[in-house]
């Protein structure tokens, strides 16, 4: 089980520890990210659906997000924050339709409500990366590259349409004995996925200091960790000596990368080869021109819904 969050409380002693329930009905397409971000504040596990048939259906077009958060904090207040932390999400991603959605808070009786995602979650594919949790037995291919992923931690089950584009890129580019970098690494996994497709070494970073726990728990699990250097903290988290490396990912907001593109670009050897994600298509032209003036060459943007994931090398 992955770290419990920062926000997450222990009972005291012999008193039993008491689960609150955090429902969100989220338009499709957006369910990671408010997961993500919900996750990160409240909670130990994730779930995605009714509780059961008998449960209210969700409109059709919305998904239910239900995260599980521990301790004694009142539900009013839980109700209060989770609204903050979606109004933020909406104008961070300029997404009107997370700004108002209805939150629902209730009290659950005592269960290990921290892994009731397994119930749920399924393995799935990427091309031949298969996604799989380290707690169930999973049937693979011959050809299958498998990425065991903790999926009920506040980082991301790895489904979201943004880490699929990267990790097409990621098994279709690396050709072997790389050196990487992973700028906003999250869990981790676009850095492991690139490491068993045979990169050499992956230096991730990311501004959360949660983040890098979740990342070497991952890294540790999948065999890779010795060859993963993961730090918390932004660019500065970097020296001199961490350059030219032969890709660079960055999976993160479109304001993000139009701020950081020559940060990015810098740490790009002559040769090197970017993926870049999380880009809303609202920000396309201004992404766009950001990273040109970076000095780098976009070969290919994918678009999957409101996302555009680009690829590309240096101006030579």
């Amino acid at each position: 089980m992955s770290e419990p969050s920062r926000t997450s409380g222990a009972a005291p002693p012999g008193v039993p520890l008491v689960w609150r329930e955090i429902a969100v009905r989220v338009p499709e397409g957006w369910q990671e990210l408010v997961a993500e971000r919900l996750a990160a504040c409240f909670a130990s596990g994730v779930v995605f659906g009714r509780a059961s048939l008998a449960s209210e259906p969700v409109p059709e077009g919305f998904e239910l997000v239900r995260v599980f958060a521990a301790g004694a904090r009142e539900l009013a207040e839980l109700q209060r924050e989770a609204r903050a932390e979606l109004a933020a999400l909406a104008e961070r991603t300029d997404a009107i339709e997370l700004a108002e959605l209805e939150v629902s808070v209730r009290e659950l009786p005592p269960e290990d409500f921290a892994r009731s995602w397994e119930k749920r979650w399924k393995p799935f594919r990427v091309g031949r990366i298969a996604v799989v949790s380290p707690h169930a037995s999973s049937k693979l291919r011959a050809h299958d590259l498998e990425l065991r992923l903790e999926p009920g931690g506040a980082f991301g089950t790895g489904r979201h349409t943004t880490t699929r584009s990267c990790l097409r890129v990621i098994q279709r580019r690396i050709v072997g004995g790389e050196r990487v970098l992973d700028a906003g690494c999250g869990n981790g996994v676009l850095a492991v996925a690139a490491l068993l497709c045979g990169a050499e070494r992956a230096l991730g970073f990311d501004v959360d200091p949660h983040a890098v726990p979740y990342a070497a728990a991952l890294a540790r699990e999948n065999r890779v960790l010795d060859r993963c250097d993961l730090r918390a903290g932004g660019f500065e988290a970097l020296s001199e000596r961490d350059a030219h490396f032969d890709a660079v990912f960055a999976n993160i907001y479109a304001d993000l990368i139009q701020r950081h593109a020559a940060e990015l670009a810098s740490r790009l050897a002559p040769h090197g080869w970017f993926v870049f994600s999380g880009c809303h298509r609202d920000h396309r032209a201004a992404t766009e021109a950001a990273i040109a003036a970076a000095g780098l060459v976009i070969e290919a943007r994918a678009s999957t819904g409101r996302w555009d994931t680009y690829e590309g090398r240096r101006r030579r």
